[in-house]
């Protein structure tokens, strides 16, 4: 989007160039070859999808959000949040807002050392990341599962010491097959740090879990884990950016959701006929299906404001962590109506596990409860009101 004496929400040339190469890797996959919980008990593929990873590294979309140093094009969230909203669209089984996200922390907040170290393999797709986020908003760094210590005697702030980590991070997507874990970890003194722990390393293990949709999680323990201070990013603010711009993500991926839901709904209650008319023609019909399409423009208005505000830095009357907020409340509650209401109108077609609705299904209630579900951001919301009272 660009950005002058006023706000031009349309997109760059750069950002629409990326929707296109998007829709051209994205378009071969089929959505019916996901995991579901329908048919299977967990998940069934121990992987993502590393061939579709390959072409999204071919097209230039794994490096799309990294600097031009290390071989990305430099782009912002608000790319990012364009190709994941493609990549919902076909329920894409790869682990792409994580390991941007986590890149463009690196690059924000992390040292030089670690990366050089990781970006540029980021973007050839040679190294995956994760992070782990779970839980209601993050907002309170004491709420986090794992504690994060310097050694005695060491600063750890990117120094030659090192952190030493204790606790467990639970529901880590892709964990199983990511090169680098993102943790992250409150210190006692009110503030979190992120460390980039190596997925085999002496004192982190495994544990297996499954997430609504069907994937393969983990749950992430850590007893006394040491890290060397060069992959702990503790520079003010890293975790909160990073758990908003996740959040700002994960709308995305709701509002792509939803916009496929919809879509499949419309050619079905178009072609789907009784009394000899298409039951879309019927008001009942209709009204739902308008309804729908109201949640979703207003889930696409409120995840621009929040894309926009974590791209520029751009002043507002609350925090970015604010409109984060706004945009993830309608990303929750918007998914979950469109879902249920295309069960609806599928009637018992919408049951069939040959069919890839309950599929959506699932991964839209995965995604409404993600990093917080509506709730829990009404809350957050509240509290920056109180402590930041508009004119």
């Amino acid at each position: 989007m660009r950005e002058g004496r006023a706000v031009d929400f349309t997109f760059t040339e750069e950002q629409q160039a990326a929707v296109e190469a998007a829709r051209a890797v994205f378009s071969g996959v089929a959505p019916d070859t996901v995991p579901s919980p329908a048919l299977t008990q967990g998940a069934v593929a121990e992987d993502f999808d590393r061939p579709l990873w390959a072409k999204l590294a071919e097209s230039d979309l794994l490096s799309l959000v990294i600097g031009p140093e290390y071989g990305g094009a430099g782009l912002d969230p608000i790319a990012l949040c364009l190709v994941l909203r493609e990549s919902a669209k076909v329920l894409a089984r790869v682990p792409l807002l994580e390991t941007s996200a986590v890149a463009m922390a690196v690059e924000r907040y992390g040292s030089a050392e670690l990366a050089r170290e990781l970006l540029s393999a980021v973007g050839r797709g040679e190294f995956v990341l994760t992070v782990g986020a779970n839980g209601r908003t993050g907002h309170d760094p004491a709420e986090l599962g794992v504690t994060a210590r310097p050694e005695t005697g060491e600063s750890g702030g990117g120094g030659n010491g090192s952190w030493v980590l204790d606790g467990v991070q639970t529901a880590v997507p892709w964990a199983h097959s990511a090169d680098r874990i993102a943790v992250p970890a409150h210190t006692g003194e009110g503030r979190a740090v992120l460390a980039l722990i190596p997925r085999v390393h002496e004192g982190l293990t495994l544990a297996e879990q499954f997430s609504t949709s069907g994937e393969r999680f983990a749950e992430v323990r850590l007893d006394s884990v040491r890290v060397e201070a060069r992959a702990v990013i503790d520079a003010e603010g890293a975790w909160e950016w990073l758990r908003d711009l996740l959040a700002t993500g994960t709308c995305a991926l709701a509002l792509g959701l939803g916009e496929g839901v919809l879509t499949m709904t419309s050619e079905y209650t178009g072609k789907r006929e009784q009394f000899g008319f298409p039951v879309a023609t019927f008001q009942a019909v209709a009204v739902q299906a308008a309804d729908r399409y109201i949640d979703l423009r207003a889930m696409e208005a409120t995840l621009w404001q929040a894309a926009w505000r974590i791209s520029t830095g751009a002043g507002g009357a609350l925090p970015a962590s604010g409109d984060v907020s706004v945009a993830k409340i309608w990303a929750s509650d918007g998914v979950r109506r469109v879902v249920q209401t295309a069960q609806h109108l599928h009637g018992g077609f919408g049951a069939d596990t040959d069919y890839p609705l309950h599929r959506y299904h699932a991964w839209a209630k995965q995604l409404e409860l993600s990093l917080g579900p509506a709730a829990a951001h009404e809350e957050a919301l509240g509290d920056l009101l109180a402590a930041h009272p508009l004119a």
